[in-house]
């Protein structure tokens, strides 16, 4: 028989309902955890949902938006009520976007930040009223290689480079316990998001691209969400149990 690396784990995934959440919980739910997977839209929740029961994985749909500390608390709500219990936590729900500084106004900027850092944070700290009375947990951030090589938006790379330190910095609250903290930060991947910047459809969009195409070195070949979600396999899993406070680049070394 095949050996599940997440037997009977519950994993938290935001911003699930397409693209790399999709195929997170797709693969988490193969390898054995229960999923608990949020988004703003209910129809394409709803449907992968559907698909992880059908394959016979356990999954349950939240319609939820990161911004809001009510429906946070509600997630972890329905997962306990669900499941019994939170293992692991993947904050993938964010907002990408191509917006210039000078194009940035102060509504916008309050947005991309509560959705891209506030919400990891808002999870992070419910996520910790489970994690440490049981001394266990998995915390993994979703960042992006914008948080080192800040090419895309004013706003969207600064909330990545903010995710990168909240990563660390977490992981040094929790360095004297049994909880991990990492982040994995994909390169280009293809995605429904990632396509739409290319064809200059993000917020923001054709200018802020053009620039960007000036501090990619090496664009080849781009990566598939399952390899991101294999990265969050190997952190969220025994494989990764003594790693702590790192960001993991998945780009295929287009962003050296």
């Amino acid at each position: 028989m095949e050996r599940q690396m997440l037997k009977d784990k519950v994993a938290i995934i935001t911003g699930a309902s397409y693209g790399m959440g999709q195929t997170m919980a797709e693969l988490f739910a193969e390898e054995g955890a229960a999923v608990v997977i949020t988004a703003r839209g209910k129809e394409k929740l709803d449907a992968v949902v559907q698909g992880i029961r059908q394959k016979g994985g356990k999954a349950v749909g939240v319609v939820a938006d990161v911004c809001s500390t009510e429906d946070t608390r509600r997630v972890f709500e329905t997962a306990v009520k669900e499941f019994g219990d939170v293992d692991i936590l993947i904050n993938n729900a964010g907002i990408g976007e191509q917006k210039m500084i000078d194009e940035t106004d102060d509504e916008w900027m309050r947005f991309v930040m509560d959705t891209n850092l506030g919400g990891p944070m808002r999870y992070i700290r419910e996520a910790l009223k489970i994690f440490l009375p049981k001394n266990d947990g998995v915390i993994i951030n979703i960042s992006s290689v914008n948080g080192e090589r800040p090419f895309c938006g004013a706003t969207y790379t600064s909330t990545k480079g903010a995710l990168n330190t909240l990563t660390k910095n977490v992981a040094m609250r929790l360095i004297d316990t049994n909880i991990r903290c990492n982040a994995v930060a994909p390169g280009s991947t293809i995605t429904p998001a990632h396509l739409a910047n290319k064809a200059g459809e993000q917020p923001g969009g054709a200018k802020m691209h053009q620039y960007s195409g000036h501090f990619v070195y090496f664009p080849g070949p781009e990566c598939d969400p399952m390899d991101q979600a294999y990265a969050c396999l190997y952190l969220a899993s025994k494989m990764g149990c003594h790693v702590k406070g790192q960001v993991i680049q998945v780009c295929n070394g287009a962003f050296l």
